[in-house]
């Protein structure tokens, strides 16, 4: 579970609630159901119109995969890799498939497979690299929706505000409607803008970076397939993976491996 995601959250509305009790400010002020409702109501039903019903009712999947924190091992993999280099080194391609059914990872099972079976390394890259397009084409359908929510949210923030501001204009006469007009005004901008700013946004970058681990970890995987066929060294194939990580994840890696 990734905290950092909820503590944000919690803290920022925390946060918006202290700024307005120590205001001087009365909370039941800032609460109003309509509101609430234009906003989160509105713009979701606006999304439906965009988007596949069934992409709109599974939006929780997206949700659960942003707060969630994968864990794609790749210090694990890298190792795996330089493994399969040595033992192709050693005993040649086909004794690769010997321990086949003990790698956990199905994208890497299957460009192993693919040079077992003797498959041309152009063909094996463009088969790689299609699977991962496939993957980040779908990782691009969550964050698009959040990425248009998060504009559309505060646009009903402001249809919010034109609603009432209709209302209080069509009431001058009476003091109480222009008071409950301009608050309905007001405050379904701030819904909007928070549900926008604090939840929608963030769950897209959250998502974007979850987009950028896996791809990662896919793209180690195809270098070090395309170097196990072409018969690389499992030194240069180790140094070439662990380029793909950061400084502090490649010395770890190095020494697990005896060769730091």
């Amino acid at each position: 579970m990734d905290l950092g995601t909820i503590v944000g959250v919690v803290a920022g509305f925390v946060l918006i609630v202290m700024a307005i009790f120590t205001s001087g400010g009365a909370l039941g002020l800032y609460v109003n159901l309509p509101s609430a409702i234009m906003v989160i109501g509105g713009s979701f039903a606006a999304m439906m119109v965009a988007n596949p019903l069934s992409r709109m009712l599974g939006v929780m999947k997206y949700v659960n995969h942003a707060l969630r924190i994968p864990d794609w091992q790749e210090e694990k993999v890298i190792n795996e890799l330089v493994g399969f280099s040595e033992r192709a080194r050693r005993e040649g391609l086909l004794a690769l498939e010997d321990n086949m059914d003990q790698v956990e990872d199905e994208f890497m099972r299957k460009g192993l497979q693919l040079v077992v079976d003797g498959t041309d390394p152009d063909i094996i890259k463009t088969i790689l690299y299609n699977d991962l397009n496939q993957i980040q084409e779908r990782h691009g359908t969550g964050i698009k929706v959040f990425d248009d929510w998060g504009k559309i949210a505060p646009a009903f923030g402001m249809i919010g505000t034109l609603a009432g501001l209709i209302a209080m204009l069509a009431s001058l006469e009476d003091q109480d409607a222009i008071g409950s007009g301009m608050a309905l005004a007001l405050i379904t901008t701030m819904y909007g803008a928070i549900f926008a700013n604090l939840v929608l946004i963030p769950i897209r970058s959250k998502l974007e970076d979850r987009d950028k681990e896996e791809t990662r970890t896919k793209e180690v995987i195809i270098e070090g397939i395309l170097s196990i066929q072409s018969g690389d060294n499992p030194r240069i194939l180790l140094e070439k993976l662990v380029s793909f990580l950061p400084p502090r994840q490649r010395e770890v890696i190095r020494q697990e491996s005896g060769r730091d």
